[in-house]
């Protein structure tokens, strides 16, 4: 069964559509068809759930979208966009992302490797040539040392986020990243909005820095995506933005996604706020730890690693042709065993001891308790601004929650992700 609100230009679905697309704001929650096998009663313990954290001021605002067999179950913008200009939340506003940019380049990655043009093995320095000779920091009862890295990092490491690759911030070599416009010097680590040079520009500086693990050995969290961004660039001849644009977001029709916003999509661009320290809300700053450089800034960065903004819709959509082996309405953008690559655990037991592996651009559930009541199979991530999503192909899902706050004491995540299972009865 196909989603009423991916399949553009059908009559039976337009209905639908516009009703929920261009309603003004308050939005309201759509209707939910029925599902086999999920309780529309249950679901909407949703409502209650999502209201008690705005009323108990630890979000502003939220919305929340599930899928079952690509058919909206539940939809709903709840609370503030902006709180102080008196901004309802509503379906279609727009979020920063962050590391849900991840998911998206990786797809961008693995659709140049069915070309031929990338290797999972190649190293990077085929791409960026200064990550020939890679060096990590160690610290010694002398202090800080550079050694060799024992083999090149390859485009499976960063992948997997096995590289040894940080954001910088760690106090061995903060300093060192600082001094060349990275870490610290980059909001937390991961923020380029900002920036006046081109990504690939920023990576090529990056390779002359320090890691902080060997290639292969541990699972760190960092620039990994980014670089892959580069490589993009590097293997297809055009800039990440175009790239993401006419293979992945413009043949979904994802059109709310992208790097930057136009003027005219300020409105829609929720506000950031920050947790406090008795867990309620405060609105953030604004800068490269705060509210950004979406709208008026240099637009010169495109940070496939966390430099994407989109809306509930659009993200669901690029997750349900994940969870449909690649293609949506028509349009294939990648072939069925890639998508099976990216959502197995590719890292063994680096990224985790307790249940969960990291595939390419997803954290995947091995073992059933290891994340909530998330299924066996079941993959996803989310964003330093809040955002988080779930495809589980099991149980026929894609579940996206948007909210943007950083930093966040909220354990929001966790819970909505268990008050939608709560709903399956099969």
């Amino acid at each position: 069964m196909r989603s009423p609100f991916l399949i553009a230009g059908l009559s039976a679905t337009l209905t639908w559509f516009c009703a929920v697309a261009c309603a003004q704001p308050p939005a309201k929650k759509a209707a939910a068809p029925s599902s086999p096998g999920l309780s529309a009663e249950r679901l909407k313990r949703l409502d209650a759930f999502l209201q008690k954290y705005v009323d108990d001021n630890q979000i502003a605002g939220a919305v929340a979208l599930v899928l079952r067999d690509g058919s909206p179950v539940y939809e709903r913008a709840v609370g503030w966009s902006d709180k102080e200009a008196g901004r309802k939340m509503r379906t279609d506003t727009i979020f920063r992302i962050a590391s849900q940019s991840k998911a998206i380049t990786s797809t961008a990655i693995l659709a140049l490797m069915e070309e031929g043009k990338v290797g999972l093995t190649e190293p990077v320095s085929h791409f960026i040539a200064s990550f020939a000779k890679t060096t990590v920091a160690v610290r010694g009862d002398g202090g800080v040392t550079m050694v060799p890295a024992r083999r090149p990092i390859t485009i499976r490491d960063l992948l997997t986020h096995t590289a040894g690759i940080s954001y910088g911030t760690e106090p061995l070599v903060a300093a060192l990243y600082e001094a060349k416009g990275l870490g610290p010097a980059a909001g937390n680590g991961w923020y380029t909005a900002d920036k006046t040079e081109p990504i690939c520009e920023t990576m090529e500086r990056l390779g002359t820095l320090p890691f902080v693990a060997q290639p292969g050995e541990s699972y760190v969290y960092g620039y990994n995506t980014d670089i892959l961004g580069c490589v993009v660039e590097k293997a297809s001849g055009m800039p990440l933005d175009e790239f993401i644009r006419t293979r992945i977001t413009g043949p979904l029709g994802m059109k709310d996604t992208g790097f930057f916003l136009a003027p005219e999509q300020r409105e829609r661009l929720a506000t950031v706020y920050s947790s406090v320290a008795d867990a309620t809300i405060v609105r953030a700053p604004e800068g490269s730890k705060g509210q950004g450089h979406y709208v008026e800034g240099p637009k010169k960065s495109f940070a496939g690693g966390a430099g994407l903004v989109s809306t509930a819709r659009d993200y669901a959509r690029f997750l349900e042709m994940i969870r449909r082996g690649g293609a949506l309405g028509g349009v294939r953008i990648l072939a069925p065993r890639t998508v099976d690559l990216m959502t197995t655990n590719q890292s063994g037991v680096l990224h985790s001891t307790t249940g969960l592996g990291f595939g390419f651009g997803f954290e995947t559930v091995d073992r059933y308790g290891a994340k909530g009541m998330s299924g066996v199979g079941a993959f996803g991530w989310g964003g330093a601004y809040g955002t988080t999503y779930e495809v589980d192909r099991i149980g026929h899902l894609v579940v996206v929650l948007m909210i943007q706050l950083m930093p966040s004491t909220t354990d929001i995540q966790q819970k909505f992700s268990n008050v939608v299972y709560q709903s399956l009865l099969n």
